[in-house]
């Protein structure tokens, strides 16, 4: 079986799709309401009655539940609101200086297989933070984006020292996929502390502003969009859902 490194990541659609819409919502989408978004989306994209989307958007500090989180890694389950998910994946959180990126697209419009859309989306993760010098990898053994890190101590093994600075759950209906991926530009890294991010405790996480980069949030996008476009294929712009938001 290839690895995820050496699957071909380029997911562009069949000839005559229409480009995917590109989203950008304003303040802090309250973890209820996207979820209620994204299935209205999913099933409107299912049934061939609206184009494919990728949302780009913050929430306030919350945990989600993937379908193999194991209760002991939800440390402090007072902390914040928790939220069980559909996505793949273990306990992670979402907060203020995170950008989550929520990708609904019709994978038989693409290719029919999981673990190469996988492979896109880590490789599109990797491309943006190369568009900011900042190399991103992936592991086999776990799913995400890697960096690292070292100047840290070296690991009870001997490697290099990593931190996880994006990652990636994953959900498919009736072959269109949502939730997505999301990477740290500047969230408050003390609250990954309330548990154990992706059941990993040997590993680290880390932010593009605490790697010392200075960048904004609209930096982050612009190089997201150009990513997007050069996995999967040319988007377009729409305005935010009429949300109820926080700040």
């Amino acid at each position: 079986m290839l690895t995820r490194t050496d699957l071909t990541t380029k997911m562009h659609a069949v000839a005559g799709s229409a480009p995917m819409r590109w989203r950008i919502s304003d303040g802090l989408v309250p973890y209820e309401q996207a979820i209620e978004e994204m299935e209205r989306e999913v099933a409107a994209i299912a049934a061939g009655e609206a184009d494919e989307l990728v949302w780009l958007l913050e929430h306030p500090p919350l945990y989600t539940a993937g379908t193999s989180a194991d209760s002991a890694d939800l440390i402090e389950p007072n902390r914040f609101p928790v939220f069980a998910t559909g996505r793949g994946g273990e306990y992670t959180y979402h907060g203020p200086g995170q950008r989550v990126v929520y990708v609904m697209l019709d994978l038989k419009r693409r290719r029919q297989d999981v673990r190469a859309y996988v492979a896109a989306l880590e490789e599109v993760i990797i491309r943006t933070l190369d568009k900011m010098n900042v190399k991103g990898e992936r592991r086999e053994d776990r799913v995400g984006v890697w960096v690292r890190r070292p100047e840290k101590p070296l690991l009870p093994d001997g490697e290099v020292s990593e931190d996880k600075i994006a990652a990636l759950g994953i959900r498919l209906r009736k072959w269109v996929s949502f939730h997505g991926l999301s990477i740290n530009v500047d969230p408050d890294l003390t609250h990954f502390t309330g548990i154990v991010p992706c059941g990993i405790t040997q590993f680290g996480v880390t932010s593009l502003v605490h790697l010392g980069l200075l960048v904004m949030m609209n930096d982050v996008d612009v190089f997201l969009r150009e990513s997007f476009e050069e996995i999967f294929g040319e988007t377009k712009n729409e305005a935010g859902e009429a949300l109820c938001r926080e700040r």
